[in-house]
């Protein structure tokens, strides 16, 4: 049996904490990639319902939670360029909900467009377009957070005829919808719930101008030339406008999100913190099983055995004690990112390829402690011991 083994597995207790210890980390770790594969992923939600293939924004644009508008024209000058067979426009704005039993007001985003140009591909929405051209009628997402009351749990048990109240963030006046319908989208970090409506319902709410849109959705011809679509419409369109494809409609809003929001960059730290600590606490582990059986290693030393063999001993305890506590630290993580999906709703997924990731995280961890730790062990020398 490897020395390695019998070493850390001879004091059960010690070993057994060093392996809590360093699950502990390694839940620590799932956790902070959790939370950040969450903030990038929920950031793209509406993005990745949005069925277009360019997408025209504001100039000013930041994000899509922050209104950002601009002129329709625009919109329609697109239309006539070569390529483009349909555009689509599409209004986004925060709005203060009412919850009908605690009368208590909410923010939740409300999604607009003209219902014989869809622009969403959910198909909870697009079997309900006919009940959106009607006037002061809303779908309401399902998986929106428990503040906004049992709106929906309401209208699953056959109760059609909810009005709720609406304030556009200017109004001291509510305003008063229908639920007609439900869809599933979810929350984010920027928002708690959504509703769809036309964009009719949507000027009434908000008494807007319907000439400045948020975003314009272009769709091409299928034998359209992408790239130089792109190209045409950044060489001609007003300065006012950026033109982005799909990709990098997601992209930007995923950047803005990591390096221009204090959420990105903290939990980027914390994830470094977290790797910092766990190199700390396994340097501890290996430093005091090292000191533990210093007379042994310089036993070895004083029989023939190399320095190398010595640091070998060190280095296969630190891959034993990164996988057996990584065990545990996995599964440990995935009842927690059930748990947290559960309480907030946002999307916290365990995926293979982020399992694989930690682990080797684990394993180089380690191996940085084995690293710092076995200086004690070179200074191990036989002729002082004895």
């Amino acid at each position: 049996m490897p020395i390695a083994w019998l070493q850390l597995a001879r004091q059960r207790v010690r070993f057994l904490v060093a392996l809590a210890g360093i699950a502990f980390i390694v839940v620590l770790i799932f956790m902070q990639l959790g939370f950040n594969d969450s903030l990038y992923t929920s950031s793209v939600t509406v993005h990745r319902v949005i069925e277009g293939d360019i997408f025209l924004i504001s100039s000013q644009y930041k994000s899509l939670t922050a209104k950002q508008s601009f002129p329709r024209e625009r919109l329609y000058q697109a239309r006539g360029f070569n390529g483009v067979e349909s555009v689509s426009p599409l209004y986004l704005r925060f709005a203060k909900f009412k919850n009908p039993i605690t009368d208590q007001k909410f923010s939740i985003y409300v999604i607009g467009f003209d219902p014989a140009k869809p622009v969403l591909n959910l198909p909870e929405i697009n079997q309900n377009l006919d009940i959106l051209k009607l006037p002061n009628v809303v779908l309401f997402d399902r998986k929106s957070r428990p503040d906004f009351g049992p709106i929906a749990e309401n209208f699953e048990q056959g109760n059609t005829e909810q009005t709720i109240e609406i304030f556009g963030f200017a109004a001291r006046k509510g305003y008063r919808v229908k639920v007609g319908g439900l869809f599933s989208l979810g929350p984010s970090f920027g928002v708690d719930g959504n509703l769809v409506v036309g964009d009719s319902t949507l000027f009434r709410i908000f008494d807007v101008n319907s000439e400045m849109i948020d975003v314009g959705v272009i769709n091409l011809k299928p034998d359209a030339d992408q790239e130089m679509v792109l190209k045409n419409l950044r060489n001609h369109l007003s300065e006012d406008v950026i033109v982005f494809s799909y990709q990098e409609f997601i992209d930007f809003e995923k950047d803005y999100w990591k390096t221009r929001t204090p959420i990105g960059f903290i939990l980027s730290m914390m994830l470094v913190m977290a790797s910092v600590v766990g190199v700390v606490i396994v340097y501890q582990i290996l430093h005091s099983n090292i000191s533990t059986n210093l007379v042994a290693y310089a036993t070895l030393k004083a029989i023939g055995y190399p320095n190398q063999y010595l640091l070998s001993v060190v280095f296969q305890q630190s891959v034993i004690l990164a996988i057996l506590a990584y065990i545990p630290g996995l599964a440990i993580s995935i009842g927690l990112y059930d748990v947290v999906q559960n309480a907030t709703g946002l999307p916290m997924e365990m995926r293979v390829s982020q399992s694989f990731i930690v682990l080797i995280v684990t394993i180089v961890m380690c191996f940085a402690s084995g690293v710092l730790a076995v200086n004690k062990m070179r200074s191990a020398d036989p002729a002082d011991i004895f």
